[in-house]
Formats: structure tokens, C-alpha cells, sequence
């Protein structure tokens, strides 16, 4: 197995899988002028649901979800952090308001590399009733969502 690759400076790289990724309305938004790098990626164990005009991750093991890790330039790394906690109404840790809760997941790079990411999972409430009455997106790919008529 392919070693994690960690951040020097303790940052961690954001897995996005919605409407962060390349050619999605929030990318351009959010993190055009902050990137280093954006590569390629697939968050294993996970599912992807169909959200009001963007998507939800959940944990589900065995499936996985196509997107990309977003590596922030040093000095915007905390702006970008609070902007992108803003955006998916993640307050912090446990906290009832959250509509995803960040968590640090390990991403896979095309060349099998493990990297360990930042990556917003639908809150546990939110999480459970889409796994219960949600529509899933076939094969994990928000970009792939196009092609089944969603």
C-alpha cells in the first residue's frame, strides 16, 4: 500500500466533490487565487447523495466518490478554511447547526497515493435520512450527474 502523503506546514488539503470542484459554480467563487495545486482524487467508503443544487457525502463502506484535492496556498490556507466552514455551515465539532461536519479522511491520487484530507460529510441527522430516502448519485460522481438526467 502507497504511503500517506502529509502536508509539511500541518494543513491539510480539502477533498472536494460538489460545487468546489473545476468547472463548478462555487470553484472559481471560493478558490480561484488560493490553490497550489488541484489534482484528481476518490474518497473511498463513501457515498454521494443529491442535495438542493449541490451534493452530500456520506460514510458508506465499499462505495466511493470521484473529486478532486484541493492543496491552498500557505498564506490563504486559514482564509480559505473559514470561507469554505462558512459555506457548508460546519460551526464546529458536535454542533447541532452543522449541515456537513469536516473530518480529516484519507483521499486516493490516481498513482494510489493515500493523501490525508479535509473532506465535509453530511451532518449525522442529514446523513441518516438520506440514507433512508435520498436519491444517490450513480458512481459517486457529481460531474457524472449530467448524464442520468439529475
Amino acid at each position: 500500500m502507497a504511503s500517506v502523503d502529509r502536508p509539511e506546514s500541518g494543513a491539510l488539503p480539502f477533498f472536494v466533490y460538489g460545487t468546489l470542484r473545476p468547472g463548478e459554480v462555487n470553484h472559481d467563487l471560493f478558490l480561484r487565487g488560493r490553490t497550489a495545486a488541484e489534482e484528481p482524487a476518490v474518497l473511498p467508503d463513501a457515498a454521494l447523495y443529491d442535495g438542493p443544487g449541490y451534493p452530500y457525502a456520506v460514510d458508506r463502506p465499499g462505495a466511493a466518490i470521484a473529486g478532486e484535492l484541493i492543496t491552498a496556498l500557505p498564506d490563504a490556507y486559514g482564509e480559505l478554511l473559514t470561507a469554505l466552514d462558512l459555506l457548508e455551515e460546519y460551526e464546529g465539532p458536535g454542533r447541532p447547526g452543522n449541515l456537513y461536519d469536516r473530518v480529516a479522511r484519507d483521499a486516493v491520487r490516481p498513482d494510489g497515493v493515500r493523501v490525508r484530507a479535509w473532506v465535509y460529510l453530511a451532518a449525522a441527522p442529514l446523513a441518516g435520512r438520506l440514507a433512508d430516502s435520498g436519491t444517490e448519485i450513480p458512481g459517486g460522481d457529481w460531474h457524472g450527474r449530467r448524464g442520468t438526467g439529475l
